[in-house]
């Protein structure tokens, strides 16, 4: 465990400064409202997310997080979309077991998946991710808080802090929870430039993180390129299930990834025929994938910001 109140993240968005030890037991709220959790596999317990945009009225809780209980230790898998719904991730794994929190473990950089990050900081969890995830909260962290208040409503964002990783991923790294392994692997730039995954060597189950998504439209914030040349090593982990970003758990690997990877190739077949007859991006856009549009939810809300981010990538290859 990393002596918290001994250290201090600094990152452009301000100075975290842990004081798990100086936290009165209130804040530790051990009486919130437990987040409705199943069991997927032995030891495994996940939240599917809503799929929705982040507002007050859900908390902030759009995308799937989930814990994996050890013989010694807990790890958790992303901590939602707000400290409300991090502090009720908390709460349930309180009702599965007593063993400590020992890891969280961030995904990516993406608000939903890292809002809830303060509550596991206050009281002392190491938060674990990809190497260039410090970084990246540096350069976004100011413009999230910002950019969400309005959305979210300024009681929920109160609590919400951008608290940096204490452990980072260069490449490949393992967790021991006692008795139970997990594998987190870092990723070349694809949904973003800091995605990880984690997989749980004892039941086979993949964390796949955003580099994954099922019935909610992908999101790029990334390389479209990138994405797609991962696909086939992602493809190529041995998994039994997969808990995607956003999306229902799935049994069938790597056929989960069959959707995102048809929705790929539409977008750059229509960006590619765009730019090879000059149609600018501003026109473009509202035409690329759209015969994707009544396979996946939030289509509207995502597609035409995948367009232009595949346009701008692709019109230099």
């Amino acid at each position: 465990m990393v002596n918290l109140p001994n250290r201090r993240r600094i990152l452009r968005t301000g100075v975290w400064l842990g004081l798990s030890s100086l936290v009165p037991s209130a804040r530790l709220h051990a009486a919130e409202t437990a987040l409705p959790t199943r069991e997927v596999a032995e030891g495994i317990h996940v939240f599917g997310g809503r799929h929705e945009l982040m507002r007050a009225a859900n908390k902030g809780e759009i995308c799937n997080v989930g814990f994996i209980v050890g013989k010694d230790a807990v790890a958790v898998i992303d901590s939602g979309g707000s400290v409300v719904e991090g502090r009720a991730l908390i709460a349930a794994v309180r009702a599965v077991t007593n063993r400590p929190i020992r890891y969280l473990v961030n995904t990516h950089m993406h608000p939903d998946h890292i809002f809830g990050n303060a509550a596991f900081a206050e009281i002392g969890v190491q938060i674990v991710g990809h190497h260039n995830l410090p970084r990246a909260l540096a350069n976004r962290g100011s413009f999230y808080l910002a950019s969400y208040r309005d959305a979210m409503g300024s009681d929920l964002m109160a609590d919400i802090r951008i608290a940096a990783p204490d452990v980072l991923v260069e490449v490949e790294r393992q967790l021991d929870l006692g008795g139970r392994t997990l594998v987190l692997r870092a990723w070349k730039p694809a949904h973003t430039d800091n995605d990880l995954t984690v997989l749980d060597t004892a039941t086979r189950t993949l964390f796949a993180g955003d580099l994954c998504f099922m019935e909610h439209l992908p999101t790029l914030d990334g390389s479209i390129r990138g994405w797609i040349e991962q696909l086939e090593p992602l493809a190529g982990i041995r998994a039994s299930q997969v808990v995607p970003g956003h999306g229902p758990v799935a049994a069938k690997w790597p056929q989960a990834l069959d959707d995102e990877r048809r929705y790929f190739a539409a977008v750059v077949r229509d960006v590619r025929k765009a730019i090879a007859g000059g149609v600018p991006m501003g026109e473009a856009i509202g035409t690329v994938a759209e015969d994707e549009r009544g396979r996946w939810r939030l289509f509207d809300e995502h597609n035409p910001r995948n367009a232009t981010a595949a346009f701008a990538e692709l019109e230099w290859e």
